[in-house]
């Protein structure tokens, strides 16, 4: 069994997966506040609903960002914590390219997938993807403005907490808004059964999450 940990995002879920790809269990819970109360009750309750216990794991993999700062580091600390207990590998997968496979199983031949996390104001994490899986733009931050994906050929099919923002600048250039898109633990379990195969796995003691940008601290106003 594969376990899945997604907390990239207020929306926290975890899957496992057996090693042929069926997926056996999942939970997903909507969270304003710290992933760290929820997450280790969530992996008890998809171990316990599938009748397995911790050491029936083969795996674990967690999406290694963009995302949330301190949801990153939540999920990698508890995944890596996981890996190190049990002496199982640890995958780490691209939260767009997770968000970009749920939307290729039903976006049109010939459209371009781009998955859109919230940067704070103009700003997304993004990528581009074929609809067979080929990335064309690898994950970075990018500031919107109407010039953004002008040269692409094919429609643009977007989406993530990120994307209604941008709707006035993509809409006019027949670009398709797909609303209710979140990071989910079962397109990370998907990814990582390929890993696994390839026993391309992270070095548990070393491996940290893909921020993009460093994170910046915000401290409270005074007030006068």
């Amino acid at each position: 069994m594969i376990l899945s940990i997604d907390t990239s995002t207020t929306v926290c879920s975890v899957a496992l997966h057996t090693l042929e790809g069926q997926l056996t269990s999942y939970y997903e819970q909507h969270i304003d506040k710290s992933h760290s109360e929820y997450l280790a009750v969530m992996i008890k309750n998809v171990v316990e609903n599938a009748n397995l216990k911790m050491s029936d794991l083969k795996g674990v993999a967690v999406s290694e960002g963009p995302g949330s700062y301190t949801g990153l580091r939540i999920g990698a600390s508890t995944a890596k914590g996981i890996c190190y207990t049990l002496d199982i590998p640890l995958m780490g997968v691209s939260t767009l390219e997770s968000m970009a496979l749920q939307v290729s199983e039903y976006a049109e031949q010939g459209d371009i997938i781009c998955p859109m996390l919230d940067a704070r104001r103009m700003e997304v994490y993004t990528a581009l993807f074929t609809t067979d899986m080929n990335e064309l733009l690898s994950p970075q931050p990018k500031i919107m403005d109407e010039e953004s994906f002008n040269d692409i050929e094919g429609r643009l099919v977007y989406f993530g907490n990120g994307a209604e923002k941008c709707e006035a600048l993509l809409a006019p250039k027949g670009s398709k808004l797909i609303k209710g898109i979140v990071p989910s633990a079962k397109y990370i379990g998907e990814l990582a059964l390929e890993e696994y195969q390839k026993e391309a796995f992270k070095d548990v003691a070393y491996w940290e999450p893909e921020y993009l940008k460093e994170f910046q601290a915000t401290t409270p106003r005074k007030r006068l």
